[in-house]
């Protein structure tokens, strides 16, 4: 980082060196901050355009408020860039945000004391919020501010802690960063109460012809037609939704310029001391200041590295990426789509992410986004299954743990043939302990009725959910966020129809048995290659289903091997190992198993080598523990003159 760059940002080691600043630096210091952003993410990737219209809130908020003294709550977690930036952040590590030993894209407690909670989830903030400031003695209480924003209000926790504000209160201002989206496009009727308002025809309408008919008053028409946009805003005011606050004991402020500082920074001085709750209603635009990111704010919600390239790095040849499993999902719902007329999809926003756009286009009486609610994703699902129709709920696996009880109650328990399409299964890297999909299979598999099942290559996962339709239970087919191994070694049509249960021998052997699921099939199968220098035979087994396994093959392997391994990314506590070795602790077989899994523990962000190394589950880890724990010795190793 260049500290000549940025000479106002550079002063800046805390809040306090904030307050230094006056008031009329400050709007360059938030281009100073949205340029470091730009700067970083270019080299990182991140979330950009969630970032980049938070830049003037931000610091009005540390203007104003003394953190950590003073209580901040970030809702989502993803819009803290700024944030971090001024409290003590802006070092090397905010260079690396999001890769190995650097900071984490969320709000994390372990980097400063101005982070209060792991952040990661929608809809939060209220209610930690509420729990603080109801619970803390007057006496000894500052300010509790929870920010809210990306759609966090459409919630159904949001509302629910909405309902549970008191008008005895002080000290407590809840910010709605009002951007109209989350990742994409907002829906919803939450969402379409605030556009209203600010875009209402009756009031634009009414609005020009105020401005028309001062100007016609003799003399002093002219003068008062300047002075208009006063009296525009209180014909708006007419349309304001604060009574939908004041109902539940908010007093309401704005709505307000998001980016005009002084505006924000007077009424939040004015405002700070009042002896109520206090909504403050902030209107900010996704992607400020990045002309791409504001004409498209969803595709340039998270960026990948590079994705701010020169005019010349333009026109040289692009090399396409393999698709990912979410591609070859994506493209495979759209022909089922083209198969089954009364195929539905179900999604809680996030149709970019789960490639269903394309669904989205075709498809768009039979397409639905909910908005942040996974609860009413998972539900509403059910009712289209009792309604007879097919239907795919399309949900990433760390945001289906917030359905639980909706997939036990509304699902399994009616016995009703929901597809569950697990979006992002396994490790995720760059986001860190709050995405990881490594806990779904722990909760699926005690539900009755529940299928689980993981494809090991982009055919597998059309075969899967081609056959999905043919299934008269509940099922989960989970998958990550990785290139899809293209063709399959066993079976390459995409038609094939494939039965709950049945596993795959994907290579004969005698000595070891080893069982991997997903793309660590292709591990498992090059660890096979390299035993094979110490005399060692395996046999590979794709289960592909977790439940119900295939008991019959595993019974016949387990007589013929006495030593077996099992590889999965996913929790030790409840995945394919938990499912294996009960089934033969049920048999009684007299095998010894090696179990590769993620450990019970909380992994941070980081690339991929470093976590999967981190938690054993790296090729070369796993080969060196084999050998170890089985004490498999090489054939040409020799101790003296002794071969062995």
């Amino acid at each position: 980082m260049a500290s000549s760059s940025f000479p106002l940002l550079d002063q800046i080691l805390s809040p306090t060196d904030l307050k230094k600043l006056p008031i009329a630096q400050l709007p360059d210091l938030a281009e100073e901050i949205r340029y470091r952003i730009i700067s970083v993410l270019s080299q990182t990737g991140g979330h950009l355009s969630s970032n980049l219209g938070m830049v003037e809130l931000t610091i009005a908020l540390h203007y104003v408020f003394s953190s950590p003294k003073d209580k901040f709550i970030f809702d989502v977690g993803h819009q803290t860039y700024s944030h971090k930036l001024l409290t003590g952040r802006n070092t090397e590590r905010f260079d690396r945000i999001r890769n190995d030993n650097g900071l984490s894209g969320f709000i994390n407690p372990t980097e400063a004391d101005h982070d209060l909670f792991f952040s990661g989830h929608a809809g939060t903030a209220l209610s930690l919020a509420l729990g603080m400031a109801k619970t803390t003695p007057l006496e000894s209480r500052t300010h509790v501010i929870p920010i809210l924003g990306d759609a966090a209000f459409s919630c159904g926790l949001t509302l629910e802690a909405l309902n549970n504000v008191s008008t005895d209160l002080s000290k407590f201002i809840v910010i709605l960063n009002d951007n109209n989206m989350s990742i994409s496009k907002n829906v919803g009727m939450m969402s379409q109460i605030f556009s209203r308002w600010l875009h209402h025809p009756t009031t634009n309408k009414l609005t020009k012809q105020v401005e028309q008919w001062l100007s016609k008053i003799p003399r002093y028409g002219t003068n008062l037609a300047k002075h208009s946009h006063k009296l525009s805003q209180c014909v708006k005011n007419l349309f304001c939704p604060a009574p939908l606050f004041e109902q539940f004991g908010l007093a309401y402020v704005g709505p307000v310029d998001g980016h005009n500082l002084k505006k924000m920074i007077t009424l939040l001085q004015t405002i700070r001391n009042l002896p109520f709750p206090i909504l403050f209603h902030v209107c900010t635009t996704k992607g400020k200041g990045l002309d791409q990111a504001q004409e498209n704010p969803a595709k340039y919600h998270g960026v990948s590295a590079n994705f701010n390239k020169s005019e010349t790095e333009k026109h040289l040849p692009i090399i396409k990426p393999k698709p990912s499993f979410p591609d070859i999902f994506g493209q495979t719902v759209c022909e089922l789509g083209e198969i089954s007329s009364r195929l539905h999809v179900v999604t809680p926003a996030m149709s970019l992410g789960s490639r269903l756009e394309g669904f989205k286009q075709k498809f768009p009486e039979r397409f639905f986004d909910v908005g942040i609610a996974e609860s009413h994703a998972v539900t509403f699902s059910a009712g289209i299954a009792k309604a007879g129709n097919p239907v795919i709920c399309s949900i990433y696996s760390t945001f289906l743990h917030r359905a639980l009880d909706n997939v036990f109650h509304d699902v399994c328990m009616q016995h009703l043939p929901v597809i569950f399409a697990i979006d992002r299964a396994g490790l995720a890297y760059s986001d860190g302990r709050s995405h990881h999909g490594i806990y779904d299979m722990s909760f699926l598999r005690a539900m009755p009725q529940m299928i689980i099942c993981q494809p090991r290559s982009h055919v597998v996962l059309q075969q899967l959910l081609f056959s999905s339709l043919h299934w008269s239970a509940p099922c989960a087919i989970r998958y990550p966020n990785v290139p899809a191994p293209y063709g399959d070694p066993l079976n390459g049509d995409p038609n094939f129809l494939r039965a709950p249960g049945n596993a795959e021998t994907l290579s004969q052997g005698e000595d070891v048995l080893i069982i991997a699921l997903g793309t660590l099939c292709f591990t498992a199968l090059s660890i096979k290659h390299q035993l094979l220098a110490y005399g060692i035979s395996a046999t590979v087994v794709d289960p592909i289903f977790v439940k119900p396994l295939d008991n019959d093959l595993f019974s016949l392997l387990l007589m013929k091997h006495s030593k077996v391994i099992t590889m999965e990314e996913h929790s030790i506590r409840g995945g394919l190992s938990s499912e294996f070795n009960n089934f033969v602790s049920m048999f009684n077989f007299k095998v010894d198993v090696l179990n590769f899994a993620i450990p019970d523990i909380f992994l941070p962000h980081g690339s991929k080598n470093a976590l999967t190394k981190a938690a054993g589950i790296d090729e070369n880890s796993m080969m060196n523990r084999i050998l170890t724990h089985f004490n498999f010795r090489s054939k040409n190793q020799s101790f003296g003159d002794i071969k062995v």
